[in-house]
Formats: C-alpha cells, sequence, structure tokens
C-alpha cells in the first residue's frame, strides 16, 4: 500500500472516529437539555402518586445514558453506510438522519413538558408523537443497516414503558399534573 493511501485511510479512520463521537455528543445533548429542565425532577418525582411498578428516581439517569449513547452509535453507522450507485440510499439516509435529530428534540422536549412545566396532558401526547418516530426511524435504519435498527429498540422498549409511566402519573397527580 502507498504512503499517501495509508495516509488517506489514517483520515478517513479519524474522521469515522470523531463522527461517532459527534454522533453520540449529539444524542447526549438531548439529556442535557432535559437535564436543564429536570432540575428539581428528583424532588417532584419524589413527591407524586406513583404505580407500583414505577421505577426509582435514580434509575432514570443511567438508563438514558445508556440508550443516548446506542442512539448515537445508531445513527453512526447509518451515516456512514456507503452509497450504491443513485441518489435513493442517499436520500433515503438523509431523511432518516434528520428524522434523528427531530426524535432527538422530541425526545428532550417531554422532559420539560412533564417536569418543568407540570403539563401532564401534553407530555401524554408528546410521548406517544415520540414513540411513533422511534418505530419509523427503526424501520428507515432497517432498511440502510439491521444492527443499527436493533440498536434503537432498547429506546422504543424504555420510550414505551415510560409512556405507560407518563400516562399512570398523569392519572394519579391530575390535580398537579
Amino acid at each position: 500500500m502507498s504512503p499517501e493511501r495509508a495516509r488517506g485511510q489514517t483520515r478517513g479512520d479519524v474522521r469515522d472516529w470523531l463522527a461517532l463521537f459527534g454522533w453520540i455528543a449529539l444524542s447526549l445533548s438531548a439529556g442535557a437539555v432535559g437535564a436543564v429542565a429536570s432540575l428539581n425532577a428528583r424532588e417532584f418525582y419524589a413527591t407524586l402518586n406513583k404505580p407500583i411498578w414505577a421505577p426509582p428516581g435514580w434509575l432514570f439517569g443511567p438508563v438514558w445514558t445508556v440508550l443516548y449513547v446506542l442512539m448515537g452509535v445508531s445513527a453512526w453507522l447509518v451515516w456512514r453506510e456507503p452509497a450504491p450507485a443513485g441518489n435513493a440510499t442517499t436520500t433515503l439516509r438523509g431523511r432518516a438522519l434528520v428524522l434523528f435529530v427531530v426524535q432527538l428534540v422530541l425526545n428532550a422536549l417531554w422532559t420539560w413538558l412533564f417536569f418543568r412545566w407540570q403539563r401532564g396532558a401534553l407530555s401524554a401526547v408528546e410521548i406517544v408523537a415520540l414513540w411513533l418516530l422511534i418505530a419509523w426511524l427503526i424501520a428507515l435504519f432497517a432498511r440502510m443497516g439491521r444492527v443499527a435498527a436493533w440498536l434503537l429498540v432498547p429506546y422504543l422498549v424504555w420510550v414505551t414503558y415510560a409512556a405507560a409511566l407518563t400516562f399512570a402519573l398523569w392519572r394519579a397527580n391530575a390535580d398537579r399534573l
């Protein structure tokens, strides 16, 4: 292999690693935006009437951190998917990655709706929209790579659980949410 080719591959490898870091950072930024809204979430959550199956408040941070990392890796896998002849995959990839960013916005918005603004009904509607976007995203990502799609499945499962919890909390605390 020529030195020029080796240098090109190194730059490509560095670009791939930087992109992986970027997609994970972007995903974690949704959590950071949500964290701003949830500064008093632990105290607020502790005062709510919760179903017996509600998780302890301390569990949310570690679960979401893992999910954001998986989401970032998933988006990165789609981002680096090679485009065959024609623009069909490139266009699909672009739409899928835009949808990925949109669902990150909805992800962060839920925390603001529920914890900061304490809007139970609106947060319940919003989490259903988020769930639908994630399901759509999984379908789009699956067309470009099964691993990328499967990495989003734990996220969909957790949001399914979170949606059920949102509805239960809203119903049990209608006077406050």
